[in-house]
């Protein structure tokens, strides 16, 4: 941290009052510290500064070099592309150089530039090709006779990393061009990432496993990419955009940028949508705004946008500096990251009960807005990082949106720095805190009081697998609750006409609606009434098994651990957060309140799960099947003892899979599950076919949607 302070100072002197002695000081400085980060950045993958502390110091190196010139040196990166191929892995020469870029940030350094292009061309207006800035990793793909023969990193631009057996596995990328006549040899330019959706379940998956975590999607694309085992880099969910073409031998007489995309488009490789075609500076800054406005909501990261002169005979004719073509720039978004002061520490309740520390900052404008507050995760991610109260931190807008204490700058940590200490009551309602022993966050145990997880807990009551009440969304309990007409979700068997007519929108017919719909859910099931309740990793499976076990609430309301571990497919953890959400008693009595006023279900003695031929068996259904609806099949193998899951894992027995299966039947042939058609289901089946009972045919009623549970079943609480 200190070298970062001491290379951010070196950045703010001015080359204008700079003697010769002074400014090859500076130099000697900028290139030893230049040198490393790009080492860091493009060998290891472990970059130690961001991007734009990085330009920060090229721009001041560009600023010396350009009013000193003697002092420019032959291994300057002014004079080369940075960075140096692995010997790990082979070397690859480009057959035309992949140079990297010249930054603008600010319009009057855009505008100059679209001067530069039109002065150099002898023109009033430039065509030019806009598009994203990919964050991820450079690379380029050689394709002889439309066979993918070799991929490689960018390196240093003219020698990069072969990585062809890891680019292979990545299924964006043709392994044979979808032509006729292909050409004889291609070189397609691309970047390799990974979407911000995949980023984050990666994460998930190596915190399961005890993994080291990735820091940012490019970073976990880079370490990927250049993993010595094709096998771990094919478990990794990277993608890949085409962005231009190097040589390039039998295509089409391309004109432009634009051609030469939708030429690769037409090849199906994958090109990004946002691209397009623009002319003049304003034009250009337009789009520039509009995708600054679109990049939080992008599914992948972008760090800028690229213009290109469109057209390739005036790119020919504007030519190359040393480092980087005089046709095309890279305009980089605002700083993402910023320093600032730690006022204090406090915990806010999520809608599932999650307790997150937050760190309440002085304010600091990062990435085009003013961050007052930063998520600091859980108590341990805290811990780690040793964030206390006083302390100057590194704040970044994590995925472009939310702000995160990166680091802690111990450098300026003072004497009175506090240590903060996670509540063990909740500050919403004063519910005990759990946090089990093989989990990360804590979470209220208030469940269905807790004013923080009312709407989340409400709505999930009145889902249509739940307690099925028509009308009752989102929008509605959010009025509900911000009027306080819903303070517990038996609240809701109080609400009257006359109050929900004075609601926004809601006409008498509508309220009546309403309050019929919600006396209706009166009559209901012990499966639906238990998967209501929210409890945390009971999904609907899960309810049905204990309704099934127990035959009525009070015995589920006085199991044990015992009791409940005895339930088909009920393990410590799902036990623990059934004896959780019953020893608070704002619980007991919010359900209690639900059977005076009248929610009802049919009950009996108990009994173990029957036997069948699928008896702790879990299958996933997808596509669809020839004669049979999902519903159908789902019913038949509840009744034959099996389970119904929504995705596929390593715990998954069976696939079946009809007609335009998807995603679900390639992760089960990844995984090695046993994937049944129609009829291996039934073969599967035969023996309980002619047993099917009423209660079978009743199950298949029960609606079921073709993904299954919803995301939301496992973690409510």
């Amino acid at each position: 941290m200190a070298l970062r302070l001491a290379v951010l100072a070196v950045c703010v002197y001015s080359t204008s009052m700079l003697d010769l002695a002074t400014a090859q000081e500076q130099v000697a400085q900028l290139l030893t510290k230049i040198a490393q980060y790009d080492y860091e950045y493009y060998v290891l993958d472990t970059p130690s500064i961001n991007d734009n502390e990085y330009d920060g110091l090229y721009r001041q190196l560009v600023e010396l070099e350009t009013q000193f010139p003697e002092l420019v040196a032959p291994d300057s990166p002014t004079q080369r592309v940075s960075g140096s191929a692995s010997d790990v892995f082979k070397s690859v020469t480009h057959r035309q150089a992949m140079l990297s870029l010249n930054n603008v940030f600010a319009t009057d350094e855009l505008t100059a530039f679209d001067k530069r292009i039109r002065d150099g061309l002898g023109v009033e207006s430039v065509e030019y090709a806009v598009e994203p800035k990919f964050d991820g990793l450079a690379i380029t793909l050689t394709y002889e006779n439309g066979m993918f023969v070799q991929g490689a990193t960018r390196g240093d631009g003219y020698t990069g990393e072969n990585v062809t057996h890891n680019l292979r596995t990545i299924r964006a990328i043709p392994a044979k061009l979808a032509i006729a006549n292909p050409p004889a040899l291609l070189e397609v330019r691309g970047e390799v990432l990974m979407f911000k959706e995949d980023f984050a379940r990666l994460n998930k998956t190596q915190e399961k496993a005890g993994a080291k975590l990735f820091a940012n999607p490019r970073n976990a694309a880079a370490g990927s990419l250049r993993q010595l085992d094709p096998e771990i880099t094919a478990t990794r969910p990277l993608s890949f955009f085409a962005y231009g073409l190097g040589e390039a031998q039998g295509v089409p007489d391309l004109k432009s940028h634009t051609e030469a995309m939708d030429y690769l488009e037409q090849l199906r490789f994958p090109v990004c949508d946002l691209r397009a075609t623009v002319s003049g500076s304003q034009a250009v800054q337009a789009y520039y705004d509009d995708i600054g406005e679109k990049r939080a909501n992008l599914a992948f990261d972008i760090d800028g946008v690229v213009y290109k002169v469109n057209a390739f005979s005036q790119q020919n004719e504007l030519g190359f500096v040393s480092r980087a073509p005089r046709w095309a720039i890279a305009h980089k978004f605002p700083a993402e990251e910023a320093t600032t002061v730690v006022d204090d520490i406090t915990v806010q309740v999520g809608r599932t009960g999650a307790i997150t520390p937050v760190a309440r900052l002085k304010p600091v404008f990062v990435g085009g807005v003013t961050v007052t507050n930063a998520t600091l995760h859980n108590e341990d991610e805290m811990l780690r990082k040793d964030i206390r109260i006083g302390d100057t931190v590194i704040v970044r807008r994590a995925g472009d949106v939310i702000p995160e204490v990166a680091s802690v700058v111990l450098e300026k940590r003072p004497a009175d720095a506090r240590i903060f200490s996670m509540p063990t009551r909740c500050p919403e309602c004063d519910s005990h805190i759990e946090r089990p022993e093989d989990e990360a966050v804590a979470r209220c145990t208030g469940g269905l009081y807790c004013p923080a997880q009312r709407k989340q807990a409400i709505t999930h009551f009145a889902s249509r697998r739940a307690m099925d009440i028509e009308g009752l969304g989102d929008k509605l309990v959010s009025q509900l609750v911000e009027a306080d007409l819903l303070k517990a979700v038996s609240d809701m068997y109080s609400l009257t006409v006359e109050q929900l007519s004075d609601l926004e929108r809601m006409a008498q017919k509508s309220a009546q609606n309403v309050v019929d719909a919600i006396s209706k859910s009166k009559q209901t099931t012990l499966a639906r009434f238990i998967y209501a309740l929210g409890i945390r990793n009971v999904g609907e499976a899960t309810a049905k098994d204990l309704a099934n076990h127990f035959g009525s609430l009070d015995k589920l309301l006085h199991a044990n651990v015992e009791d409940l571990i005895n339930v088909n497919d009920v393990g410590p953890i799902v036990a623990e957060s059934i004896l959780q959400f019953l020893a608070e008693p704002h619980n007991t009595q919010t359900i209690q309140a639900m059977r005076t006023m009248g929610v009802v279900w049919e009950e009996h003695d108990g009994q173990q799960q029957a036997n069948g031929v699928l008896q702790g068996k879990t299958l996933v259904l997808t596509g669809t099947l020839p004669t049979m609806s999902r519903d159908d099949a789902k019913a038949l193998i509840e009744a034959a003892g099996g389970k119904v899951s929504g995705s596929v894992s390593k715990k998954t027995h069976y696939v079946v899979a009809g007609a335009e299966a998807g995603s679900k039947l390639e992760k089960a042939i990844g995984l090695g599950v046993t994937v049944l058609d129609e009829a291996g289901l039934q073969a599967l089946l035969k023996e309980v076919a002619t047993n099917m009972t009423l209660a079978a045919s009743e199950s298949a009623a029960v609606e079921i949607e073709s993904e299954v549970i919803d995301n939301q079943q496992k973690d409510l609480f």
